[in-house]
């Protein structure tokens, strides 16, 4: 099935431009396929850490006196103790205020001195709890305390992190249509080359389906060879990325994930699946202007 009529492969040329032409496009989109792929399911576990970190805890800033934080720390965390859907809430010491602070400011910020607000960490539980109506709870008992639900920080967060996958989906889109645009270039320039062998097999009574056999099994073999040639490259790109672990910069962990590495072994099957169409394709529409 693979092999098929060895007399009709006669037709399509075994090397040339075009042969070299589609195996190099099909590599290079599979190669340029596998980054995209990692982008969209990267972005995707990004979007779901975030939302996760910033959906159950909550940061209450209090503002006042020197000779009053204290009181008002402790009046909020009584607050906190019976307020519904409140899991578990603690006021920051010095060293976590530190650390926070730390980026911005340096290490040794002496934040026992100066004016800084108190922060404390609130963990709701699986119900949630009203954030407005702690608000206004707030408000009326402790003037001086602002609630941060983190709900401004997510959303952002989130939507750009989607806006992100939806990007490597178009691109996985796009990466297909210039491979199956490529493939049809070439279909065309060897049938094109070979018009005149075309002729004489129709006189000698070949159909035009026994011609068009030929090409796409042809091209379509070739395509798979290049995409998986291209794909098994960039994997290996993809692994030899640094690790989320091990640097803190930008796009550090852009890769695969778990059962995640098994998405690359699709792109050779469907990359050929498209040869198949658009060599199909143009090999149809071309035999129809050959007389």
């Amino acid at each position: 099935m693979l092999t098929g009529d060895p007399r009709a492969d006669r037709v399509v040329p075994p090397s040339g431009a075009a042969a070299r032409l589609t195996v190099f496009a099909a590599a290079a989109m599979a190669f340029l396929a596998v980054f995209a792929l990692a982008l969209s399911l990267a972005t995707g576990r990004l979007a779901d850490r975030w939302s996760e970190a910033l959906a159950q805890g909550a940061t209450i800033r209090i503002s006042a006196a020197a000779g009053q934080m204290q009181a008002q720390t402790q009046r909020v965390l009584d607050i906190l103790a019976v307020t519904p859907g409140v899991a578990s809430a603690r006021a920051l010491d010095a060293a976590e205020t530190r650390a926070l602070l730390a980026p911005w400011f340096g290490a040794d910020l002496p934040v026992e001195t100066l004016p800084i607000p108190q922060l404390v960490e609130l963990r709701e539980d699986a119900s949630g709890f009203d954030a407005e109506g702690l608000r206004l709870r707030l408000a009326a008992e402790v003037p001086g305390a602002a609630l941060d639900d983190h709900a401004r920080w997510r959303r952002p967060l989130v939507a750009a992190a989607e806006r992100l996958r939806l990007l490597g989906l178009l691109s996985l889109g796009l990466i297909g249509g210039a491979a199956a645009a490529m493939v049809t270039l070439a279909a065309r320039a060897a049938l094109a080359a070979n018009g005149q062998v075309i002729r004489v097999l129709r006189l000698i009574g070949a159909r035009d389906a026994y011609i068009v056999r030929a090409f796409v099994r042809r091209f379509t073999l070739r395509t798979l060879g290049g995409a998986s040639a291209g794909t098994a490259l960039g994997v290996i790109a993809v692994a030899s990325l640094p690790r989320a672990d091990e640097a803190g910069a930008f796009l550090t962990g852009l890769g695969f994930s778990g059962t995640g590495w098994l998405w690359p072994l699709a792109i050779p099957p469907v990359a050929a699946i498209v040869a198949f169409w658009a060599t199909r394709e143009a090999a149809l529409r071309t035999l129809r202007g050959v007389q």
